[in-house]
């Protein structure tokens, strides 16, 4: 029966995608390409002193990401810190310097790690004009450096790949805000909250009173799935009754998850002049999501250990009205992208269930991945995969008619092994540096051994990928944490965007190679399997010695 259940929620999932995959990856290419502003961004454009119509190089491109998103964490940070001035403040004091510092870092970053219980911490000022306007804006600055790469594939001997303020406010206006209207209507004639009541005081069944947070729950909830962000209004996220009541309401925020960066292969198509790349790409991504989300239920179905088999299953952490498949399909959903959302807890997994979430992330989030990050990171494995190709029958490399020379495999290599490095880096200095491994031990792991090593690799990696899950039974709000996972989501999001620029720049400057009888057929089934593999050997020969330590030691015991 539960089988029965997961194939049922499955193919409502996949048909959804499927109807929705061409109309509006045709819709996303036809807004980047068209050159007819709406009359509210020719207002924005002539504010904030913009020529639409002015391409960048690959350099101005980045200057200008940074800058927005320098400004973005600025302006976060200070809301936060002012906020006990601000109206809807609900009386709550300021945010503390390092938690403010980590938080306008994350949802920048679009990772949304939450060191803190918003409902107790952040106002609806904070929560609207703070956290709600990034979840849009840094999904859309996802977007428009994948569109960048795109259009380096697709230019001919260019100096420029766009405008990113015309992606940005594009990508905004014309995107996320239409989907995200029609989807908070959506998720408020399910029972998801939208109000500014504050808190109601109301008196429990054993006579006790207690305080019941409302809000603007809605509007928030449906760009933080829409645009892969993650961060809950409630600090129970996405498994908190206001945020996502019924079982259906869970599927719904399953596909808002996974819409956009399901779409976006066909733009890629559409945009080079060969959808068939596109239909690779999202075959690619299919692959790989199908074979974690089964492999995940089925680890939790078997519920292996002492306390699910007492319990008649492994419902530990997990929301009942979802149960064991709705708790998976979400977690699966939220982990393959770079959404970070969570309907159950993923520490209270099985031991080697815990383990498909962060491989999940240890891939990449590639399969589909974040708005916009999945598209250029499955980009990148595309070009090294073409490359091993290459080397194997004795070829110089072509990708969607560019050559792949040594200045394009550096960038992509360097691309690849950012994250490994700001995880790797990460664990290890928390367990190598005296005093703050006596922090780790004795302040933020609440379970010792295999499992706490496990915690922190979760975290670090949830960090470094721009995700913002996590394990649940870490304490993150101590001094180091704030710092260090602060900096991985800084460098694990605008290194990467460095490195994809300059690759985007690369590939512009390039006249297009004509396909020959030996160009190898990246739209075929043979090259299909190829990406998968190398995405998988790629976090395999990575990853592999630090999992033998955490949830692989755990699970096998």
């Amino acid at each position: 029966m539960a089988w029965l259940a997961f194939l049922a929620a499955l193919a409502a999932v996949v048909l959804v995608l499927v109807v929705t995959h061409r109309p509006l990856g045709d819709y996303m290419a036809h807004v980047y390409t068209t050159r007819k502003d709406w009359a509210v961004e020719r207002g924005i454009f002539r504010v904030i002193g913009v020529d639409p119509r002015a391409g960048q190089s690959w350099q101005a491109y980045l200057r200008a990401v940074l800058a927005f998103s320098l400004l973005g964490v600025l302006f976060l940070y200070l809301l936060q810190r002012t906020q006990q001035v601000l109206p809807y403040s609900l009386g709550l004091p300021p945010v503390p310097e390092g938690i403010a510092f980590n938080t306008a870092i994350s949802f920048v970053a679009n990772t949304n790690w939450q060191a803190y219980s918003p409902e107790v911490t952040v106002g609806y000022t904070v929560q609207l004009a703070g956290l709600a306007v990034q979840n849009f804006v840094s999904a859309a600055t996802g977007m428009a450096v994948a569109i960048a790469l795109v259009r380096g594939f697709a230019a001919r001997r260019s100096g420029t790949i766009g405008n990113f303020w015309v992606d940005l406010i594009r990508g905004t206006l014309r995107i996320l805000l239409p989907i995200s209207l029609l989807g908070a209507v959506v998720l408020m004639a399910g029972g998801v909250i939208q109000n500014f009541a504050g808190f109601t005081e109301v008196t429990t069944l054993s006579g006790a009173t207690q305080q019941i947070p409302g809000g603007p729950v809605a509007s928030q909830e449906v760009i933080k799935l829409l645009g892969t962000n993650g961060g809950g209004f409630f600090n129970a996220n996405s498994s908190h009754p206001f945020e996502n009541p019924t079982a259906w309401t869970n599927v719904v925020q399953v596909i808002l998850i996974l819409l956009i960066p399901f779409a976006l292969p066909r733009t890629l198509g559409t945009m080079v002049g060969d959808r068939r790349q596109g239909r690779a790409v999202a075959a690619v991504m299919a692959l790989l999501a199908l074979i974690s989300t089964t492999a995940l239920t089925a680890l939790e179905l078997a519920g292996r250990g002492a306390a699910p088999l007492l319990a008649g299953g492994a419902l530990e952490g997990k929301e009942l009205r979802f149960g064991i498949v709705g708790s998976t399909l979400f977690g699966s959903a939220s982990t393959l992208t770079s959404t970070g959302a969570v309907n159950s807890m993923h520490d209270s997994f099985t031991a080697l269930g815990g383990m498909v979430p962060m491989l999940n992330m240890m891939l990449g989030e590639i399969a589909p991945g974040g708005v916009g990050s999945g598209l250029y990171g499955m980009l990148v494995i595309a070009i090294i995969a073409v490359f091993l190709a290459g080397l194997l029958v004795g070829r110089t490399p072509e990708y969607l008619g560019k050559k792949i020379g040594p200045r394009e495999m550096k960038l992509a290599s360097l691309t690849i092994l950012v994250m490994p490095l700001l995880v790797l880096t990460g664990v290890a200095l928390s367990f190598a540096l005296p005093g703050v491994r006596e922090s780790v031990i004795g302040e933020s792991i609440a379970n010792p051994g295999v499992h706490g090593l496990s915690e922190v690799i979760y975290a670090f990696t949830s960090g470094a990928n721009n995700n913002g899950s996590a394990f649940a039974g870490l304490t993150a709000s101590t001094p180091w944490f704030t710092a260090a996972i602060g900096v991985a989501m800084l460098l694990g999001r605008f290194l990467p965007i460095a490195l994809v620029l300059a690759l985007a720049g690369a590939l512009a400057a390039q006249d297009p190679v004509p396909e020959t009888a030996g160009t190898l057929q990246t739209h075929r089934p043979l090259f299909i399997g190829l990406m998968a593999g190398t995405a998988v050997l790629v976090t395999a020969l990575v990853f592999f010695p630090i999992l033998t330590l955490g949830p692989l030691a755990e699970g096998l015991m």
